[in-house]
């Protein structure tokens, strides 16, 4: 994994490295400017790190066209090879930033529905699915993220990579109107329904932009419950 992006800079050139943890930490050389670019290490190496912050892609490449194609080219390979967007920490269109809280609930009722009108209302991000407890019984555990990711108008609703080797059976998501629920409302009473005919359940919310660009303030922030043609999962290993 890289975690940061550092330049060592001499009279000749400056060398741009990744810093890399697998499992210890090393240096992986990027890329390389000449005597006469030396004024554009700082903006790089900047930009490559808000990058790795972000994933916003079309910033980064205003910083690489002001540099020399062949370092332009060698730094979007070596982005390419070893900075790829992962699916749960990030989609091709943003982060999925850490998590800020991991709460168990045994049901959903009441309480569950005001922590996630809470986070809802405040623009944090949900990640939510069920599990089978050691008892027989069903619970839910709930992720609160520090925002939520944007999508494309074309995208599928989902910032949430599919669990391998599960069927998905149906999505649905807070623009497909449920009575006057609002939408967490909703979303809950989609997740109990297949949790009760025993439906491996995922829920999670994201921001879905109203045209095929990055997320800018136009959009709407949906809940989006998947259901599984799967058993719900025990404990531990629902995400």
């Amino acid at each position: 994994m890289v975690y940061s992006f550092i330049a060592h800079t001499s009279p000749a050139r400056s060398r741009v490295f990744a810093l890399v943890k697998e499992p210890h930490e090393q240096l992986e050389a990027v890329t390389t400017l000449g005597a006469g670019d030396l004024h554009l290490t700082e903006e790089l190496v900047g930009g490559l790190n808000s990058y790795l912050a972000d994933r916003d892609g079309a910033a980064l490449q205003t910083v690489l066209d002001r540099v020399p194609k062949a370092v332009r080219m060698a730094a979007q390979r070596y982005l390419e090879e070893r900075c790829a967007p992962e699916l749960g920490a990030f989609t091709g269109y943003g982060p999925v930033d850490i998590v800020r809280e991991a709460v168990y609930f045994q049901r959903l009722d009441g309480e569950l529905q005001e922590f996630l009108d809470g986070a809802y209302m405040i623009g944090l991000g949900i990640r939510m699915w069920n599990e089978r407890r050691r008892d027989g019984g069903v619970g839910w555990v709930v992720q609160l993220r520090s925002d939520e990711v944007s999508v494309p108008a074309s995208a599928e609703p989902r910032t949430w990579a599919l669990p391998a080797g599960t069927r998905l059976l149906n999505t649905w998501t807070s623009q497909e109107p449920l009575g006057d629920l609002g939408p967490v409302r909703a979303a809950l009473v989609v997740a109990e329904a297949a949790s009760g005919e025993g439906r491996r359940v995922r829920v999670h919310t994201l921001l879905h932009s109203d045209r095929d660009t990055d997320f800018e303030g136009n959009g709407t922030s949906e809940f989006v419950v998947d259901v599984f043609d799967a058993p719900i999962p025990a404990e531990d290993l629902g995400e």
